[in-house]
């Protein structure tokens, strides 16, 4: 990689990092800010481009140059600026080899790289953007999928916030199958997600599956000697300790490999009002991502069944999706397979299982083969400083760059 396009690459991530894309709130548009620039840049490229407005800030944007058989997806928003930055998190700043600011690890540096390869390529392309990856839902992902006749295949995928009642997919036709006018996207079979692997082909990583706890209790003054079994937040913390033992037990009994046992995240707690107070109501919303061959609803149902008076709480589960490579224990093996084989023919050296979710097993769900890859370290991502090593950048624009050539 030259240091011209290394200087462009840079160019485009800070004017990437400049646009503001926190997802909450999710205030993206598809026809101004960061896609009407994308849209520019690769109109420019030789790529033709469809944008695809969802609303609430749902937008994906399609660009396609030739006939590739290989599609690039990577998420342009980012999750809110952490309190602890020390500098504006939308100014990119260059300094001890690394490019610093928002969303720069996760992933608007692999866009970046993208772009300015683009720029000086001709060979056949795809690229998709999409707006929603940080939300828990990926509407965009599922849509493109519906307009390509690429549905998700697994009776565990399904979706919705954390605080809204279940829906299974599966019995969502309307949300899987495009509108009757809906333009209809070309079909990509292999596909690379950006995600940040130190620019490694990632193969396998678990599923997830998120939910919210609310438990009841009988109020009053809490002197009295019932606050202790009548408080809702004290039974919240009891069934979290059991939740929590749960996870360290598995983590220990867990089968051998990279990826055993439950990571388990008790991510809000709130309820009652004063110390002087029985709490009369809590809630936990919580994240759990089971390993490989365990379905993420499966491992919801065993956190539920934890409760020490079922009649006290109620469980709503909210996003789940499958592992990488989705489809099931008995899929695992030649999916694997073919993930490495792709990962072979594009020249991408392998890396192992990540514990962190992706968008690819959305695309696996659907029958894609699929793998993950690009510049930073998820360490980094979500992060006070967020940073990506300039060094990964041009691995990344290097390996593009052998693709699409």
């Amino acid at each position: 990689m030259s240091e011209a396009t290394l200087r462009r690459t840079l160019e485009h991530l800070g004017r990437l990092v400049a646009f503001d894309t926190r997802n909450p709130p999710r205030a993206i548009a598809g026809d101004a800010g960061l896609f009407a620039y994308l849209r520019d840049m690769l109109q420019r490229s030789g790529l033709a481009c469809d944008t695809v407005d969802l609303g609430d800030g749902c937008v994906y944007l399609l660009a396609v140059r030739g006939a590739p058989q290989v599609l690039f997806n990577v998420h342009v928003d980012t999750v809110p600026a952490d309190p602890g930055w020390t500098a504006d998190p939308h100014v990119l700043r260059v300094a001890d080899g690394r490019a610093i600011g928002l969303g720069a690890c996760d992933i608007k540096g692999a866009a970046a790289c993208l772009l300015s390869v683009l720029e000086t390529t001709t060979g056949p392309a795809a690229v998709l953007f999409s707006s929603d990856e940080e939300a828990g839902s990926s509407r965009c992902i599922r849509e493109f999928l519906a307009r390509s006749d690429l549905s998700p295949r697994t009776s565990d995928l399904s979706s919705g916030p954390a605080d809204a009642p279940f829906t299974d997919l599966s019995t969502r036709t309307s949300d899987l199958s495009p509108r009757t006018s809906a333009p209809r996207h070309p079909t990509f079979r292999s596909v690379v997600v950006g995600e940040p692997t130190r620019c490694r082909a990632v193969l396998e990583h678990r599923g997830i599956g998120t939910a919210t706890a609310a438990f009841s209790g009988t109020g009053g003054h809490a002197s009295a000697a019932r606050a202790l079994r009548d408080s809702a937040v004290h039974e919240a913390v009891r069934w979290a300790s059991l939740a929590l033992a749960r996870a360290g037990e598995s983590e220990a009994a867990g089968s051998a490999g990279p990826l055993r046992g439950l990571r388990l995240n008790l991510g809000a707690v709130e309820g009652g009002l004063k110390a002087n107070m029985i709490a009369s109501a809590a809630a936990v919303r919580f994240g759990v991502r089971p390993p490989p061959e365990l379905p993420p609803a499966a491992a919801l149902a065993e956190l539920f069944a934890l409760a020490p008076d079922p009649e006290r709480v109620r469980f709503t589960p909210g996003f789940l999706a499958p592992p990488l490579p989705a489809g099931g224990p008995g899929r695992l093996a030649e999916a694997r397979a073919a993930a490495a084989a792709l990962a072979e023919r594009l020249g991408l050296p392998p890396g192992d299982p990540v514990d962190f979710w992706t968008e690819a097993a959305l695309f696996s769900a659907a029958g894609c083969n699929v793998l993950v890859y690009g510049p930073g370290s998820i360490e980094q991502a979500h992060t006070a400083g967020e940073y990506v090593p300039l060094a990964d950048l041009v691995e990344a624009a290097t390996r593009y760059r052998a693709i699409l050539s």
